[in-house]
């Protein structure tokens, strides 16, 4: 998809307040400080669009952004280290949870994992949802651009094992620095929605 315009429409934690008109949505998810708003930022090529930060849990609520006013694409709120109350990381739970289970126009799934360091517990919960949910996704690996050659060799073999994918399942190294990846999950964005 050429990207030809893209805003922010609206930030909700509740369905009632979610977007009605059905455009189909690609969902970004992952722990606290991944890296969904600065992908975000670089899918789109807008700097700042999405905000980010270099605290944990910037992404409260359900941020939907209009692309090409065809598609929507979602940031979840992070899930992990985020310095927040145990009862707004629970109604950050439900509400990811909910949302993934009874959207109906979600058409993707784009799973963040940061790259230097192996999945953890969190990533392998959010795995298992995404796979109840029966949601079709994709796994990212962010951050690529820190990690030495000979890591970046044994990324995918690390994260099949941890995360138990098989052979078939799709790992995308991406950098918002050098821009590593960035086409190859348009690629799977655009098959998703019908581009």
């Amino acid at each position: 998809m050429k990207v030809v315009s893209s805003h922010f429409v609206k930030s909700a934690l509740h369905p009632v307040d979610y977007p009605k008109d059905g455009r189909a949505e690609v969902a970004f998810a992952g722990r606290s400080n991944v890296g969904k708003s600065t992908l975000l930022n670089t899918l789109l090529n807008r700097k700042g669009l999405a905000k980010t930060s270099r605290t944990p849990g910037k992404t409260r609520t359900v941020n939907f952004f209009s692309v090409n006013e065809a598609v929507y694409f979602v940031d979840l709120p992070g899930y992990g280290f985020a310095r927040v109350s145990k009862s707004m990381q629970a109604t950050w739970q439900k509400t990811i949870t909910a949302y993934l289970f009874r959207r109906a126009p979600l058409r993707l799934a784009v799973h963040l994992i940061d790259a230097r360091h192996p999945p953890m517990a969190r990533d392998v919960d959010l795995l298992a949802l995404l796979d109840q949910a029966h949601v079709p996704t994709v796994i990212v690996a962010t951050k690529v651009d820190k990690l030495k050659q000979s890591q970046h060799r044994r990324l995918e073999e690390t994260f099949r094992a941890v995360l138990e994918l098989d052979d078939e399942a799709l790992i995308i190294p991406f950098s918002a620095v050098t821009g590593e990846g960035r086409k190859a999950l348009w690629d799977v964005i655009d098959d998703q929605i019908g581009e």
